[in-house]
């Protein structure tokens, strides 16, 4: 082959090649949060974090890292260093989606976190996260389930979940509002079909609980696939470089993802 016509093959093989893009490179996604979003034992199923189901959404792509814990604030989930191997494990490209509020408010718990406390460890979180190129996305803590007498959804997170949006607006992160939107969900399904989506169970209902189960704040593996469609429309909505790595089936699933 002459040289004039390897060149002239070289350049047509690299004009193609520049019509069809890099195949994206493999992330990471972190989950931190409280027991609303956290892999359950066994001991305790039925009840299931959003965190669960949220995993099977990606391709192949992604790996969902889900380092939630029960009971967790910001600040105990930092003093137990939990965030610190979050923090260092990061890379370009991952993402870090950060929903705390349901421990943290409580003045009662061990884990109450102050207001100000609460703002300053989810801006380290954001800081931290951006310092190696990742992505934060802030959550609003999902709603519990509780109505008022003429069955309307009462908010049980104000203070805190709008912090969450403050800082969302102030640092420019994507905001996923989940406690306004599972606070929809739950109306939508009402006083007493939402018991459905939360480990609600009779006495002698399943084996782990023998004396039954009145849990308004945890998930049935229903109601954590509902909770995780909510944050999937979300993805969508913001149109996160992380909604390109969606399962395609599993984009046409949760087109509404309210749907009963």
């Amino acid at each position: 082959m002459s040289a004039r016509l390897f060149a002239c093959c070289t350049a047509v093989l690299l004009t193609l090649l520049a019509w069809f893009p890099a195949a994206p490179g493999k992330i990471t996604v972190y989950l931190i949060g409280d027991s609303t979003m956290s892999i359950k034992q066994v001991k305790a199923y039925p009840e299931t974090g959003w965190g669960m189901p949220f995993t099977a959404f990606f391709d192949e792509t992604v790996t969902v890292d889900n380092r939630a814990q029960n009971g967790r604030s910001t600040r105990t989930f930092i003093a137990e260093n939990r965030w610190q191997p979050v923090a260092e494990a990061l890379k370009a490209g991952d993402y870090v989606f950060i929903q705390f509020g349901h421990n943290d408010e409580v003045p009662t718990k061990a884990s109450y976190t102050t207001e100000a406390d609460f703002r300053t460890n989810l801006v380290r979180f954001i800081t931290e996260t951006r310092a190696k190129k990742a992505t934060p996305v802030l959550l609003t803590p999902v709603a519990r389930r509780k109505f008022d007498a003429a069955g309307k959804i009462e908010e049980t997170h104000a203070v805190y979940a709008n912090i969450v949006r403050a800082v969302a607006q102030e640092q420019s992160v994507p905001l996923i509002d989940l406690d306004q939107t599972s606070q929809a969900l739950l109306q939508q399904f009402g006083v007493e079909n939402s018991k459905l989506l939360f480990n609600q169970l009779a006495p002698g209902e399943h084996p782990n609980y023998p004396d039954g189960r009145d849990d308004n704040t945890h998930f049935s593996e229903l109601g954590a696939r509902k909770m995780a469609q909510l944050v999937l429309a979300d993805i969508r909505r913001l149109k996160l470089e992380l909604a390109d790595r969606l399962v395609k089936q599993q984009v046409k699933k949760t087109v509404d993802p309210q749907a009963r």
